[in-house]
Order: structure tokens, then sequence, then C-alpha cells
């Protein structure tokens, strides 16, 4: 008898590009924003605001470090799991408006694949985006997808984007032990 269940493997939330080719499947329109860290306690914390809403420079600590974001669900074919991408790096979002912006491919939601490869470390990190022609999304991932509670717009308040019922303003996201 095994303490885990057959076939278990941790999964995050949260896709991350590997070295190499990373393929995906956008499931969801994106939302976007401005992005930037700030620290406190010790700790550093992320706040993202919408692009309509002012940035307060006071209160950013690094104010040339935000960056535009777009943020969407996912299926991530590496660990066949649904995730959310948070992208800030300026030339993916450019490749993939390329695509969005070509009657061959438009909208990339639950249309065809994109893999972005990704090589180099550091500042000198290279992506490159390519899509594949358009087709139906596999019976696998709709279900998952459809069997996922995610809410992008928690991102905006600093909730926890997975969790359906929100507790009250007294506990924190940070709290909740999942």
């Amino acid at each position: 008898m095994s303490f885990l269940p057959t076939g278990y493997k941790e999964v995050e939330d949260y896709m991350s590009f590997a070295p190499g080719a990373n393929k995906l499947r956008i499931l969801s329109s994106a939302i976007v924003g401005w992005e930037y860290w700030n620290d406190e306690d010790g700790k550093r914390k992320v706040y993202r605001k919408r692009l309509d809403e002012d940035l307060i420079m006071s209160e950013i600590q690094e104010p040339e470090k935000v960056k535009k974001f777009w943020a969407f669900v996912v299926w991530n074919y590496r660990d066949e799991a649904i995730q959310i991408l948070e992208i800030t790096q300026k030339n993916i979002r450019k490749d993939i408006q390329a695509y969005i912006q070509n009657k061959k491919f438009g909208s990339p939601v639950d249309k065809y694949d994109i893999t972005v490869n990704r090589e180099g470390t550091g500042r000198l990190t290279k992506y490159a985006v390519q899509a594949d022609p358009p087709d139906t999304t596999e019976k696998k991932i709709t279900e998952a997808f459809k069997a996922k509670y995610v809410n992008l717009e928690m991102l905006f308040s600093g909730g926890n984007p997975f969790i359906k019922e929100q507790m009250n303003e007294n506990v924190k996201p940070e709290d909740i032990k999942l």
C-alpha cells in the first residue's frame, strides 16, 4: 500500500516558463494591468492594479520596476494542469498580439496552442513564441477547465483566485491552508 495515490504529482497553480519549449492552450480572456512588488515585514508582496487605475508612485518602493502584465487561464501541457499564466515580458505579449491580429489565428481563447521557447538565464533570457494551427481543444482539457474554479479578478485584490468563497476581510489568503 502506497502513502500517496499512484501517479500523484505536485502541481503549481501558476505556470512559469521552464528552459526549452513550454506548450500551452489559453482558456480564458486576459486581465491586464500593472504589477509591482514592495517589501513588507521582510517579505516581498505583489500588488496589481488595473491599467485604468492611478498608480500612487509614493507607495511604490521601486517605481522603475513597475511592469505591465497579462494574466489568463491556461492548460499547461507539461504539468497537464489548469493554471494561471502571468506574462510581464513585452516581447511575448507582442508576439501573441501579432497572432491575435492575424486573420488565420485570431483570438487564442480555446482555439490554438502556443509554445513559448525559453533560452538563457537572467538578463540573457530570450523568448520565442510560436502558434500551432487552430484546432479543437481536447476533451480532457475542456473537462479539467470546467472542473477548476478560477477567478482572475482576485489577483487585483490580493485574494486567492482558486478559492470560490472568499473569507471575510479578517482572514488573509495566506492564512488559509490548502
